[in-house]
């Protein structure tokens, strides 16, 4: 299988090959536990949920190896902490839970790794105390600086130059540190009651983008194959990354950088700054299905930005309900036991060309509903299913499907299509008909087989 992925370090489409295929490796930096995600948040681990799933179909499952971190100590969890009067690792525990429960009902396959910062410091330290001995950091009064003039490479991710860094504006506490673009390794000035670790440089915690470095390192080892994020982490938080890693180890942190779009809301990025955000547990509080919102994500390419909006939910809940439709038609066929069809697997092994794989499931959807010799029809229904689980979707029941989507609309409608096949049973055609109005009224399409009557939306 040739998988093709843009590499943002080399800034072309180029063919992917794992240094041993027998062992991929793939990072992805995971939230900063102090509040709910929100939906744009969401975005990184369903692009590369389904970057996971191509690797494991194409390598095996044994063989892919994925880590995606927890960042439990910032200054925003912090803050966080003194702000709510409770204990640091009451908000991250929490946080975590929910973040791993709306992620699942997003289809998101647990990885195979999920370290936490907290864990990691004395791997940190160790990443530190390498760069301070060979000359790439220093120790000031206030911690531990990289300094970024001893790494003439960087900005090669960025396409930055070293005199346009713009990130490292001095800020409080910083005034030590000999230029304004260095960044922090390690901060000493921790106050009283907020936590810190010893090291031979100072008591203190780590700085933000030291973090990923050590734990990659330590899970994972390096290079690793893949290291992905969201389009905002290239600079300067990935750039610091390889700055530190080939600093201390001489020898590249990961052989592709990937990075998806934002998601915007009526064309503005989606930011807890601006305030114009909505969270998935929200989302699936209104009604929405988990896998609705999957799809709406990957409706666009996850290089592209993506606008989110009702009317993107509601032609992804209408695409859904198409390819549910088709198999709730084959309920009682038994799906033939095949491999995804090849053109979904290539769709997505292009480069997540996840609109190309849309259309591809519904392709494959109507060849469901066309299906009439017994065969057909289960290797239509079998196709259909392998190419959904590598999109990650059509995991739910049909029948649940679309009970859950008309919420407690749904015991109404069982009652009357219960009243339904009674009048078909008792051969009371008027009130058969009538009811099935009703329903049609409703938005409620009642399907007849000889198992029995079920429904679906409307279409």
């Amino acid at each position: 299988m040739n998988i093709q992925l843009t590499n943002t370090l080399t800034r072309r489409k180029e063919p992917f090959a794992p240094t041993d295929p027998a062992r991929v490796t793939m990072y992805v930096c995971g939230p900063t536990v102090y509040n709910l995600a929100h939906i744009g948040n969401a975005r990184p681990p369903v692009v590369f949920d389904t970057l996971f799933r191509l690797l494991r179909h194409v390598y095996g499952e044994s063989a892919v190896i994925y880590a995606r971190n927890y960042t439990d100590i910032d200054d925003k969890i912090i803050n966080a902490s003194i702000e709510r009067g409770v204990p640091i690792s009451d908000i991250t525990r929490a946080v975590e839970e929910q973040y791993e429960a709306d992620m699942g009902a997003l289809n998101v396959l647990t990885p195979t790794l999920r370290p936490r910062a907290t864990e990691n410091v004395p791997a940190m330290i160790s990443v530190i105390e390498k760069l301070i001995a060979n000359g790439a950091a220093y120790v000031v009064p206030s911690g531990v600086y990289f300094s970024v003039a001893a790494d003439a490479d960087y900005g090669k991710l960025s396409g930055r130059s070293q005199d346009d860094l713009k990130a490292g504006a001095r800020v409080e506490g910083e005034d030590d540190k000999r230029s304004p673009s260095d960044f922090a390794l390690w901060n000493t000035t921790a106050k009283e009651g907020e936590p810190s670790w010893d090291a031979p440089f100072g008591a203190g915690r780590p700085g933000w983008h030291i973090e990923c470095s050590a734990m990659i390192e330590e899970e994972l080892g390096s290079p690793i194959d893949i290291h992905g994020g969201g389009i905002d982490l290239i600079f300067p938080h990935h750039e610091n990354e390889i700055a530190k890693s080939e600093s201390a180890h001489g020898h590249h942190l990961a052989r592709v950088w990937m990075h998806n779009g934002f998601l915007t809301m009526d064309s503005t990025k989606m930011s807890k700054s601006l305030g114009n955000i909505i969270t998935p547990r929200e989302l699936l509080n209104e009604g929405w299905q988990g896998e609705t919102l999957r799809w709406a994500l990957l409706s666009a390419h996850y290089k592209a930005p993506l606008d989110w909006s009702d009317d993107l939910l509601k032609q992804a809940q209408a695409s859904l309900d198409r390819l549910y439709g088709a198999l709730l038609r084959l309920k009682d066929v038994t799906a033939a036991s095949v491999e995804a069809p090849a053109a979904i697997v290539e769709a997505i092994a292009d480069d997540l060309n996840t609109p190309a794989a849309i259309a591809e499931l519904s392709a494959l959807a109507t060849a469901a509903n066309v299906a009439k010799k017994p065969a057909d029809m289960a290797k239509a229904k079998g196709e259909l299913l392998a190419a959904a689980k590598l999109f990650g979707v059509l995991q739910d029941d049909p029948e649940h499907w679309f009970r859950a989507s008309f919420g407690e609309q749904a015991a109404e409608i069982d009652r009357l299509v219960a009243e339904r096949v009674a009048a078909r049973a008792a051969k009371d055609y008027a009130l058969s008909d009538k009811l099935r109005d009703d329903l049609a009224a409703r938005g409620v399409e009642v399907m007849d087989s000889a198992s029995g009557s079920t429904w679906r939306r409307k279409s």
